[in-house]
């Protein structure tokens, strides 16, 4: 141990989750550990706060929380310490290719998560997120592509099989960075373990940076260690390894 550890900030699928989407009880187990210790624990993920609260719940985590990869930051009191979002022009033109695709999708605005229909008037509406996801490679790199002519446009991935677009500038690192600096401290102090490409600049940033045995390749190339699987509980290993 190098480093006190200070505020463990936590991806939620494919690194506190399972596959079946259930938490490990080592993990619930080392998180208590972690919280006895005096460390804050957050959940910094791309899922919406309504999505990611249960989660919360039932690790009786009641800390900040960053959510939509960044594009809204919580504080434990439940207020809002930032909120950065998406265009609606950008979500028409969005929704309109994934149309032209039939490509799934989701779009996640301050009320809701849409999967299916979207609201007939998107310009009525806070949002935060949009999603793609195809296995035909092909056809998410051409998608990625025109996407990546928009530079008002953050695009990263949360599974080799999705695309995930915030506004430019809104990442987990970011949103963590404003966290920390809000709080008075020092990203050094911070553990960050996550799977996917959203994960990676956190990883980077923190302290102490873990990647998931199931990673992708370039956040295992990021971290500072590579942890097991989150189907064999390698949070829980990482966590502990990281106690003092």
């Amino acid at each position: 141990m190098t480093k006190t550890i200070q505020l463990m900030a936590l991806d939620i699928d494919g690194t506190l989750l399972a596959d079946d989407l259930s938490i490990p009880n080592e993990n619930q187990q080392a998180i208590f550990e972690a919280r006895e210790q005096g460390i804050d624990v957050i959940l910094c993920t791309g899922r919406s706060k309504m999505s990611a609260e249960p989660f919360a719940e039932k690790l009786q985590l009641n800390s900040h929380m960053i959510t939509g990869n960044g594009s809204e930051i919580w504080l434990s009191d439940g207020s809002l310490l930032e909120r950065t979002p998406l265009k609606s022009d950008l979500v028409a033109f969005m929704k309109e290719l994934q149309a032209d695709t039939g490509v799934r999708f989701w779009a996640a605005s301050t009320e809701a998560v849409y999967k299916t229909d979207m609201p007939a008037d998107l310009y009525n509406h806070t949002w935060l997120k949009f999603g793609f996801d195809t296995e035909d490679d092909q056809l998410r790199t051409m998608i990625h592509d025109k996407l990546i002519t928009f530079t008002e446009l953050e695009i990263t991935n949360s599974s080799t099989t999705n695309l995930e677009i915030n506004a430019a500038g809104v990442n987990k690192a970011n949103a963590l960075q404003k966290l920390t600096s809000h709080l008075n401290l020092d990203m050094k102090h911070v553990f960050a373990a996550g799977d996917s490409l959203n994960d990676v600049r956190m990883i980077k940033d923190a302290g102490v940076g873990v990647a998931m045995g199931n990673s992708q390749q370039v956040v295992k190339e990021a971290a500072d260690w590579q942890t097991f699987s989150n189907n064999e509980a390698g949070l829980a290993v990482a966590i502990r390894k990281y106690l003092q």
